[in-house]
């Protein structure tokens, strides 16, 4: 898959995800590394953080999830 690809695939998750969690999910970044999908972000919510790995399910769970959106509480 070439380089643009990817990104515009990246790119249209995120808008997704964005679309699930209305926003709850700040500095929201989806990528790929070594055969998984990371997700990167800040959470002032645990359930934000689960409706995120839940949108990208949505999507197709073609290869291996890292969330590793920060909830933050304060």
């Amino acid at each position: 898959m070439t380089l643009l690809m990817e990104s515009e695939m990246s790119l249209e998750l995120e808008h997704h995800i964005q679309d699930r969690v209305g926003g709850r999910v700040r500095y929201l970044r989806v990528f790929r590394r070594n055969g998984q999908l990371i997700l990167e972000g800040l959470s002032a919510s645990f359930h934000a953080k689960q409706l995120a790995t839940h949108a990208v399910l949505e999507f197709g769970p073609a290869e291996e999830l890292v969330n590793d959106i920060v909830v933050d509480r304060r």
